[in-house]
């Protein structure tokens, strides 16, 4: 029997209450199917979500069931820069993932399917299916075209710091900034919402091909439908996520997230899914695979073109084609098959053909956007997780953003306690080649984890600057940071970490081929291991925590049971 007819046989006012908002007495025995989104009018990635959301229900019903919309609107980390909105980013991933487990929980459905398109609502989502582990399919709401000469947001953060430098006028600045986002989708590069779209196919819960498509392409309006469709299948045959998505699932997801760039959000968000689908992911993981990986996609930021162009080359199977010796292609997935016979599958169909077309009418070939396996644009993925004195649960660095000679420096720490003051030294000439900036204080439990985005773009934009300086932080970074930028520091300042106790011109080594992170000197003074150790824990004697920032609200519960960032940031 299906849970919702359990439901109904248990509890006498689940059928009257239905019929209240207009189901007929035959809607009431049909498998009934959850359609969560995180439509709203709060961003070009969500305010377009409701046309899938009826998509998804026209699916449903022509497969004999009946859908309930259900909304948990997210914010965008876009309109929450440059003030304290920021802060809240990262938790309303797991308050969003909260709301659908409550929904899900409180009421009798037999499968769902999950509707969203950007850096937190694509993890909630999943977080919440892994929780929930209803028979599910994943619809992602595509990517936004670019603007004029395949201009996209990423770039308006190096336009405002060339701007605040007096290197453009203001009225070159506002055409910039009006144009960067003419149509709703996720933002048109490779940042944390279109990683985590390509991570939900990767990971086998959506349709083949339908992550980051175009969001106004008519296809991925009938693969809302189709999603829809199989939501019902899924619910009758009673397979649920945790029956098909296993490690092998999740090292696919990673070896894909190499070869694509993806964001340094991810290892946030990767490792927080898998845990609430019952397997635990560490840092060593992803930098074993990424060891072994090939970065192929030609994609901003780090690349020449628009997220858009993704789909057209080919997309997700694109990527899993060049990278099938590296995969577990018998790792089942939503459609009842492995990744090798969804692949096989789509190889039959003109797909690859369509997206050819339209890149030709770019002047591009698919292997301008997506490489050949062989001739990667970098080997060893796009990742590295760093440890030592500084970072001894670990730290990330995305090393396909930085040229071969910062692969090893030594720096002078320049520590602030805030990201205000390390930006204001950074655009007013206080910081010089050579220098550390060190970024504190704004790990979970220190401010919510925010992103440290301005300040990336202020170094990356600066030509000396950007290949000569590092910024270290136990925050973490907008999936469209580019250049030398070290985050998720852990154990975080607050929790008395390492990085609370740097003091101003410690050295500190960043060595990536030996994925290490180590204070080795004081006061430009190089210094033992041992005597680096004693200094340390001097240091730490003196210390005095700082007191909590928030002290009422969503941050506080936050702060307060966010695990370490190396764990994913969620809550316990």
């Amino acid at each position: 029997m299906l849970h919702s007819q359990q439901v109904r046989a248990l509890a006498p006012e689940n059928d009257p209450l239905r019929i209240g908002m207009g189901w007929s007495r035959e809607d009431l025995e049909k498998p009934q199917i959850l359609v969560e989104s995180t439509f709203g009018d709060s961003h070009p990635g969500s305010a377009h979500l409701d046309v899938l959301v009826q998509e998804a229900l026209r699916g449903i019903q022509d497969a004999g069931g009946k859908g309930a919309r259900y909304f948990v609107t997210d914010i965008c980390d876009g309109l929450a820069q440059g003030h304290d909105g920021i802060n809240f980013s990262l938790a309303q991933r797991d308050m969003i993932a909260n709301m659908m487990e409550i929904h899900g929980s409180a009421t009798g459905f037999d499968g769902a399917v999950y509707i969203a398109s950007c850096d937190k609502s694509v993890p909630a989502c999943l977080m919440a299916l892994g929780r929930l582990n209803l028979p599910a399919v994943v619809i992602t709401g595509g990517v936004m075209d670019p603007g004029p000469n395949l201009l996209t947001l990423e770039q308006i953060g190096t336009y405002s710091a060339m701007y605040e430098r007096g290197e453009i006028s203001q009225e070159e600045f506002e055409k910039y900034k009006l144009s960067a986002c003419p149509s709703c989708g996720a933002c048109s590069f490779m940042g944390t919402a279109s990683t985590m779209q390509i991570t939900a196919e990767a990971l086998g819960l959506m349709l083949p091909g339908t992550a980051l498509m175009r969001a106004l392409d008519p296809d991925l309006r009938q693969s809302a439908y189709e999603a829809g469709r199989l939501s019902v299948q899924l619910a009758r045959e009673g397979r649920h996520p945790r029956d098909f998505v296993t490690m092998d699932s999740f090292e696919n997801a990673i070896m894909v997230h190499a070869a694509i760039s993806g964001s340094t959000n991810s290892l946030l968000h990767i490792p927080a899914i898998a845990h609430e689908l019952g397997i635990e992911l560490s840092g060593e993981t992803f930098d074993r695979l990424h060891r072994k990986a090939r970065y192929l996609l030609d994609i901003r930021p780090t690349g020449r073109w628009p997220a858009s162009f993704f789909h057209d080359a080919g997309g997700v199977p694109a990527i899993m084609e060049e990278i099938k010796p590296l995969l577990h292609l018998d790792a089942m997935t939503v459609t009842g098959k492995t990744i090798g016979e969804n692949l096989a599958a789509l190889r039959e169909t003109d797909f690859y053909e369509r997206g050819e077309q339209r890149l030709r009418a770019q002047g591009l070939q698919r292997q301008d956007v997506i490489r050949p396996f062989d001739q990667p644009i970098r080997e060893e993925g796009a990742i590295a997780v760093l440890t030592g004195n500084l970072a001894p649960e670990g730290a990330v660095v995305k090393h396909a953003a930085l040229p071969q000679e910062m692969f090893y420096q030594v720096l002078r720490a320049k520590p602030f306690d805030c990201e205000e003051e390390a930006i204001d030294a950074v655009l007013h000439h206080k910081i010089h080649p050579g220098d550390a900036v060190i970024i504190r204080y704004e790990g979970p439990k220190g401010s919510g984890m925010p992103e440290m985005f301005y300040t990336t773009e202020a170094i990356s934009s600066d030509p000396e600057l950007s290949k000569s300086i590092a910024l270290i932080t136990d925050g973490r970074f907008s999936g469209a940071s580019r250049g030398p930028a070290i985050g998720h520091v852990s154990p975080e300042a607050f929790s008395g970490g390492p990085i609370a106790l740097l003091e101003e011109d410690d050295l500190i080594e960043l060595d990536i081929p030996n994925r290490t992170l180590q204070i080795v000197g004081v006061k430009n003074q190089r210094r033992e291991p041992g005597e680096i150790q004693q200094i340390l824990e001097e240091r730490k004697a003196l210390w005095k925590p700082h007191k909590a920032k928030y002290t009422s609200g969503v941050l506080k519960l936050y702060s307060e049971h966010a695990v370490s960032p190396m764990k994913g940031g969620y809550m316990e």
